[in-house]
C-alpha cells in the first residue's frame, strides 16, 4: 500500500472546479497497448474478469463454471481487478469477455465504446454503499460536506451516490473536494484523518466500520438503487451466446445457494478477500441476488445514473442506456413468438 501524504492527494486545486469535470473515460492508447499484449481469446474459452466480492468471485471458488462449461468444450480464464472502473477499461479493450461492475462504470463504458453490452443484473442493494465519516467527526449531515474533502473510486458505484446525496442536500457538485483513490489509498487517508469523509461500497464498507467505528452519513437508500451489472462486448455476445447464457446460469444457480448460506459463503469468501468472515457477513446482509435480465426500471435506473453525469459535464454527449442491452436468444425467440 501507498502512503500518501495529504498534498499528494488527487484533489483539485481551490480557484475552480474544472478538474471534477474531466471526462471520467481513461480506456485510451496504454490500455489498448496492454490489451494487445495479452494472449488473445482462445476458440471455446472465456476471459472474466472479477472483483474481490460478489457473485463472481465466489463462482471462481468453487470452481462450478469451469464444470458447468465443460459440456460445450469451454475454458474459463480469470482476472481479478481492484474496482469496476479497470475492469470495464479492460472490457472495451477486448482484454475480457465479460464482467460485472456497479451502476457508473458501465455508463462511462458505453460512452467510450458501443461495444459494451448489459447482459443481465443483480436486485438493488443500497445499503451495500455510503457515505462515511470518522466516529468523531463533526460532520453530522451530508450538507456539512460543503468544502471537505471526501475520497472515493473515480467512476465507480459511489461516484453516482455521491453526487445524488449531494444534489438532495443542496450541495453543489464542485462545492466539495473529491481525492479520486483505490478503495487501499483511500482506506489509509480515511484513518489517517487525510480526508474528511470516503464514499464505499462492501465490503470495505463493512470493514471500515468494524475496524475504525466509522459513522455512515448516508448510504443508498432513497438516492441510488446500487445494482450490480454483469456485462460483455458485442462481439462475444455475437458469437458465443450460449456461452454467455450458460455463464449466467451458472450465476443464477450460486446466487441461489448464497442467498440460503449467509455463514457458509462468509466463511468461504474470507480467504480470497481477506476480510474476517464476521466482517463479511454484515457486507452480506446487505447484498442482494437473483440475476435477472435488464428489465424497464433497471433501463430507467440506469439512465438516470447517465443523464446526472452528462448534466455535470463528466460525459461527453448523452447515452442511450437500452441501446446497449443484449437481449438472450431463447427470449428473443419467446418475444417473437408472442408478438405473432
Amino acid at each position: 500500500m501507498t502512503d500518501r501524504t495529504p498534498s499528494a492527494l488527487a484533489l483539485p486545486p481551490s480557484d475552480g472546479p474544472a478538474p471534477n469535470r474531466r471526462l471520467l473515460l481513461s480506456a485510451g492508447l496504454g490500455l489498448a497497448a496492454a490489451a494487445m499484449l495479452r494472449p488473445a481469446r482462445a476458440a471455446g474459452s472465456i476471459r472474466i474478469g472479477y472483483q474481490k466480492y460478489g457473485s463472481l468471485v465466489l463462482l471462481k471458488g468453487r470452481g462450478s463454471l469451469e464444470t458447468a462449461l465443460q459440456p460445450l468444450g469451454v475454458t474459463v480464464a480469470w482476472s481479478e481487478f481492484p474496482s469496476g472502473p479497470p475492469l470495464l477499461e479492460a472490457l472495451n479493450a477486448g482484454a475480457i469477455d465479460f464482467g460485472s461492475a456497479g451502476e457508473a462504470p458501465p455508463i462511462f463504458a458505453q460512452a467510450a465504446s458501443p461495444e459494451l453490452r448489459y447482459v443481465a443484473t443483480e436486485p438493488p442493494a443500497p445499503r451495500g454503499e455510503a457515505i462515511l465519516v470518522p466516529k468523531d467527526s463533526p460532520v453530522r449531515s451530508v450538507a456539512d460536506l460543503r468544502g471537505k474533502t471526501i475520497a472515493l473510486n473515480k467512476g465507480s458505484n459511489v461516484h453516482f451516490l455521491l453526487v445524488r446525496a449531494l444534489a438532495q442536500a443542496g450541495v453543489p457538485y464542485d462545492g466539495v473536494k473529491l481525492a479520486f483513490l483505490a478503495p487501499a489509498d483511500a482506506n489509509a487517508a480515511f484513518v489517517r484523518g487525510s480526508v474528511d469523509a470516503w464514499a464505499i461500497w462492501d465490503p470495505y464498507l463493512a470493514a471500515a466500520e468494524r475496524a475504525t467505528g466509522a459513522r455512515v452519513l448516508a448510504d443508498g437508500q432513497g438516492l441510488a438503487p446500487n445494482r450490480q451489472f454483469y456485462l460483455s462486448r458485442r462481439g462475444f455476445t455475437d458469437s458465443s451466446p450460449e456461452i454467455v447464457s450458460a455463464v449466467l446460469k451458472a450465476i443464477g444457480e450460486v446466487d441461489a445457494w448464497a442467498e440460503g448460506h449467509a455463514d457458509a459463503v462468509a466463511a468461504e469468501l474470507a480467504p480470497a478477500v481477506g476480510i474476517p468472515a464476521p466482517v463479511l457477513g454484515v457486507a452480506l446482509g446487505r447484498l442482494s441476488y437473483g440475476v435477472a435480465p435488464l428489465d424497464a426500471a433497471a433501463v430507467a435506473d440506469q439512465q438516470r445514473v447517465a443523464d446526472a453525469f452528462h448534466g455535470l459535464g463528466l460525459l461527453p454527449r448523452p447515452i442511450r442506456v437500452a441501446d446497449a442491452v443484449w437481449t438472450q436468444p431463447e427470449r428473443r425467440a419467446e418475444n417473437r413468438a408472442e408478438t405473432r
